[in-house]
C-alpha cells in the first residue's frame, strides 16, 4: 500500500496556497488521534500501524507547512521529480545568486549585524514573490512548465536563508 496524499490527511484540495493556521490545527487533532501511545493496548500489529500512521501524518505535515517541500510535492503529483541537489540552469538568476552570495561573504568580513538584517528582510521579500509566482504558474495550466524553474530558486533561496541564520548565530555568540 502506497503513502496517502497528504492533501488528503488534512482534508485540503491539492494546491500550492493554504492556510497555514488550519494545517497545524489539523495536525494536532490528528496528532491526538493516532499517536502510538493511544494503541499500546492492542495488539502489535495495530502498535505497528499506529506508528506508520503517526510517521506518515508527520511526514506530510512537514511536507505541505514549508512552502518549497509543498511546491515539490505537487509537481511530484504531478509526476515531475526534482532532485533536492538540482542546479539552476537560468542565466539571470545565476548572476543574482552571485550577487546574493559575494553580498552576503562582505557582511560576514564585516560582522555587520544591521546589514545582515536588511539582506535578511530582501531575502525574505523575493522569497514571498517566488511563492506567489509559483503559486500563479501553479494554478495556470500553460505555465506549468515554469513551475520546476521556481521551484529550483525557491531551493536556494531556502539555503541561503539558512545560510543567514548560521550566520547571525556565530556573530551573536
Amino acid at each position: 500500500m502506497g503513502k496517502p496524499c497528504y492533501f488528503a490527511l488534512f482534508d485540503l484540495q491539492p494546491g500550492f496556497e493554504l492556510d497555514r493556521d488550519q494545517l497545524a490545527t489539523k495536525y494536532r487533532e490528528l496528532a491526538r488521534e493516532t499517536h502510538p501511545d493511544r494503541f499500546a493496548a492492542e495488539s502489535d500489529q495495530r502498535q505497528r500501524e499506529a506508528v506508520e500512521r503517526s510517521a506518515d501524518l508527520n511526514e506530510a505535515y512537514q511536507t505541505l507547512r514549508n512552502p518549497t517541500s509543498r511546491a515539490r510535492y505537487l509537481l511530484s503529483l504531478d509526476g515531475m521529480e526534482l532532485p533536492l541537489e538540482a542546479t539552476v540552469q537560468d542565466t539571470e538568476f545565476l548572476f543574482q545568486q552571485l550577487q546574493w552570495r559575494e553580498e552576503l561573504e562582505a557582511l560576514q568580513d564585516g560582522a555587520d549585524m544591521d546589514g545582515i538584517a536588511s539582506f535578511k528582510a530582501r531575502l525574505t521579500q523575493a522569497q514571498s514573490e517566488l511563492h506567489g509566482a509559483f503559486s500563479s504558474a501553479w494554478v495556470d495550466k500553460t505555465r506549468r512548465s515554469d513551475t520546476e524553474r521556481l521551484v529550483r530558486r525557491m531551493q536556494f533561496l531556502d539555503k541561503l536563508a539558512a545560510q543567514v541564520r548560521q550566520l547571525e548565530e556565530r556573530l551573536d555568540d
